[in-house]
């Protein structure tokens, strides 16, 4: 095998070893088969200075675009390292081409670009596929596909979407042909936007810090913040927590919960809360701290998550069935310190900790045991203080944390107590995950 073979070799076993496909969201409310095309165009005067970025970057111009492209990739699949396919020669199959939108500015982003596209196109010529067949590399290897030629290639396979330039007079013009059966005309208008949006920052500012600055239009920013957030309702200058200190002085001896033959009051459940809101204080717990609840639902783990609101800190729901690779991606990624837990619930959470080392674990009830006073903790919390971090189930295979402030989450409270018409006096099963 000669040099430059086996240099080709050691880029593509490399590239294909990496791993991981970069999945779009599937946005369409009627999934239909077919191809769609949409065409956008970028203003002549964002393409102007681009140039002149690409001639002071000492650059190809097309990597200023691809760049753009990661940028928006990076942003829909909320990775910061993506896979796209790139057509390295007009007419020719895509090549998997790995980039990375890490923090940074866009001037670094182009440069990372620049570097891998050259190495793609530098090996080409490498057949690829016999060393995935002999490496044993198998599924898909991108859902998008990046076509500087803006050549007629269709989305086909495995690919959702297919992206093509072409130059028109001054402009430029994106071609966005797409899998109707997982996105529609709406959502391929919105990604077009995208890349017109991060091109027009790019050229702007390639010293910009990216990671601070939004694809999203004024219209759609508008409709995210407001069109979702449903009617608008007057909340308490309060909190959750607060509220519930509110029920308690109310109705100190009314039952708040009940689990088989175990029930707690009002009284019961507060005071058993505050102990392990002081506990965890003692332990170091400050202002949007994260604290993991690892427990089955049971009145220990209501306890817990009303002990989180009044210390401050930011509860974060883990089953504790999941599995210990889960548990330990969870807790690095939230960054949490703190987890309560229970005996019997600890089973896959101890092999998760041992790959996190920061994280401490406390028992419930030894918690308890430890002399902590049962009256209100009276933190300030304010309505913008993050709440919880619930992980998703990830549509890219990687769970993903969304966070909700207290405000959100009050206003989520008193949406559903509206939406099923629950009323003082009623009993509500609590059968949804933590």
């Amino acid at each position: 095998m000669g040099k430059a073979a086996e240099t080709g070799r050691d880029f593509w076993r490399g590239v294909l070893s990496g791993g991981g496909v970069t999945a779009l969201p599937r946005w369409t409310r009627q999934p239909v088969p077919g191809v769609g095309e949409q065409v956008a165009s970028v203003p002549a005067e964002v393409v102007t200075a681009l140039r002149r970025l690409a001639e002071e970057l000492a650059v190809p111009f097309d990597s200023l675009l691809l760049a753009a492209h990661a940028k928006v990739l990076a942003a829909l699949a909320g990775e910061r390292e993506v896979v796209t396919g790139l057509v390295a020669a007009p007419g020719g199959r895509p090549l998997p081409c790995p980039l990375t939108a890490e923090a940074g500015t866009w001037r670094a982003v182009v440069h990372d670009t620049d570097r891998v596209a050259a190495a793609v196109l530098a090996h080409r010529d490498f057949p690829v596929e016999e060393l995935r067949h002999e490496l044993g590399v198998t599924g898909p290897e991108f859902e998008t596909v990046w076509d500087p030629a803006g050549g007629d290639g269709e989305p086909t396979g495995n690919t959702v979407l297919w992206l093509g330039t072409e130059a028109r007079g001054e402009e430029l013009v994106l071609r966005l042909r797409f899998r109707t059966e997982a996105l529609d005309e709406e959502c391929v208008t919105r990604i077009a936007g995208y890349h017109r949006r991060a091109l027009a920052l790019l050229a702007a500012g390639p010293d910009a810090e990216h990671a601070r600055q939004s694809l999203l239009s004024a219209d759609e920013l508008r409709y995210q913040l407001d069109g979702l957030a449903g009617p608008h309702r007057e909340l308490p200058d309060a909190r959750f927590h607060e509220l519930f200190e509110q029920r308690v002085r109310r109705h100190p001896d009314a039952v708040a919960a009940v689990q088989g033959a175990r029930q707690w009051t009002y009284r019961e459940l507060n005071a058993r809360a505050n102990r392990l809101g002081r506990a965890l204080l003692a332990r170091g717990l400050r202002r949007e701290g994260v604290v993991a609840v690892v427990t089955e639902r049971n009145l220990d783990w209501m306890a817990a998550v009303l002990a989180v609101f009044k210390a401050g800190g930011v509860y974060l729901p883990i089953e504790p069935h999941f599995p210990a690779d889960r548990i330990a991606t969870t807790l690095t990624r939230a960054e949490c310190a703190l987890v309560l837990t229970e005996p019997g619930s600890t089973g896959t959470l101890d092999e998760a900790l041992t790959t996190v080392p920061g994280a401490e674990k406390v028992f419930i009830d030894a918690a308890y045991e430890e002399g902590h006073a049962e009256d209100d903790l009276g933190i300030a919390v304010t309505p913008d203080q993050l709440a919880y971090i619930y992980f998703t189930s990830g549509s890219t295979g990687e769970p993903k944390g969304a966070m909700c402030e207290h405000a959100g989450m009050l206003n989520h409270l008193y949406a559903k107590i509206h939406d099923l018409g629950i009323e003082e006096g009623q009993t509500v099963a609590q059968t949804a995950p933590q």
